[in-house]
């Protein structure tokens, strides 16, 4: 049995843990923190003030900043963040951060090893410069997120996981689709409105409208005019809770993820696979690490295969898709992967791993030498 540590998890100041509907990070952290806890770790979670999690609770803002309505610049509240965290960091034996491009800074100056978890994407110009090899333990969500950054010596690929096993089944396929996530250009929401309209099935969106001007003027040059085109065939649900969520991904023929982005991960497609619903995505990011291909759902890399992979949904099995997600993806087989990796990092007295990846690939898409959930100390 692993040794019991005393564990800090860093949660964004956004969101609460676990959030009641729109918040993958915080979903993620929420599991972790749940199973952790249940594991005997001592666990103290920096998050929101009305965050519900076991063990000790240190609050970083009183409310989650954006369901009380804040559109600011965060930034501030990040930075107080990283200071409480540092106030207490002595009383742990490894903090987990999920601040995203705030913890390098909260790996090179805490007192005890630091190991952050990337959640978002790693295509963009200061990734490298901010992460520097002797700056903390990082964990990548998918081969996919590792591979755009092969310079940086990850510690471990481990793909998020939920706890899925009450998730709604339905052998029975409906007749609609679904989209379900944030209108936002990178999630190709536009696009499933426009499979839809080919397909001749009707689209429900389940989405968040965007915090950002570049997702707000989307959201009204983009969206809202192919909203009114397509007509009674789009309904717009707006942002649900993760309990009206599922119903409608178990009562949906397909659900659609056409994004053209590079996707870290994808929790959507678990979500969905969970509830027997076949996903339909394009061929980007983590996403072909997720689903088989004829198996889970279809791949495509345009608006036709899309649509050619909803005409092909009826041919797959949904009570095998439930089956095999919930082993392949659960929060138990996560916090494995993350309790491996504390153990080494714990023991190791928090210096640099100076390791690159090496070794055999471990698919297209992956760097060399790191299978899912392995950790390199």
């Amino acid at each position: 049995m692993p040794r019991r540590l005393r564990i800090a998890q860093v949660a964004p100041p956004l969101e609460p843990v676990p959030p009641p509907a729109y918040g993958g990070t915080e979903r993620i952290i929420g599991e972790l923190v749940r199973e952790l806890h249940g594991r005997g770790h001592e666990v103290t979670t920096f998050a929101s003030g009305d965050s519900t999690v076991p063990g000790r609770l240190v609050p970083t803002v009183q409310t989650a900043l954006w369901p009380a309505g804040f559109t600011g610049d965060p930034a501030p509240w990040f930075m107080a963040t990283i200071g409480l965290v540092l106030d207490h960091a002595a009383d742990f034996d490894l903090i987990h951060s999920h601040v995203e491009w705030y913890s390098p800074l909260l790996a090179r100056v805490a007192p005890v090893p630091v190991v952050t978890t990337l959640h978002g994407r790693l295509d963009v110009p200061w990734a490298r410069r901010l992460i520097r090899r002797d700056s903390g333990r990082y964990v990548a969500i998918s081969h996919a997120q590792a591979a755009l950054q092969p310079a940086i010596p990850w510690a471990a690929v481990i793909h998020n996981g939920l706890a899925l096993d009450a998730s709604p089944f339905g052998p029975g396929p409906g007749e609609d689709l679904c989209f379900v996530g944030r209108i936002a250009p990178e999630k190709g929401v536009a696009d499933a409105i426009e499979v839809a309209v080919h397909t001749g099935r009707r689209l429900l969106i389940a989405a968040k409208s965007g915090k950002s001007e570049t997702e707000r003027n989307y959201l009204e040059a983009v969206f809202r005019p192919a909203l009114e085109r397509a007509g009674s065939a789009v309904e717009w649900l707006g942002e649900l809770t993760v309990a009206e969520r599922n119903q409608i991904l178990a009562a949906s023929w397909a659900t659609l993820m056409p994004g053209a982005w590079p996707e870290p991960f994808g929790l959507v497609a678990i979500e969905s696979l969970a509830c027997g619903t076949p996903v339909v995505a394009r061929r980007v990011g983590a996403l072909p690490e997720i689903l088989r291909d004829g198996i889970d759902g279809f791949l495509g890399d345009d608006v036709p295969g899309l649509v050619a992979g909803v005409g092909r949904v009826g041919e797959l099995d949904r009570a095998a898709i439930r089956s095999a997600v919930l082993e392949r993806f659960s929060a138990e087989r996560m916090t494995d992967g993350y309790e491996a990796l504390f153990a080494r990092v714990a023991g190791s007295g928090g210096g640099p791993s100076g390791v690159s990846p090496a070794g055999d690939a471990a698919g297209p898409s992956a760097p060399r030498g790191l299978p899912v959930g392995s950790a390199r100390i």
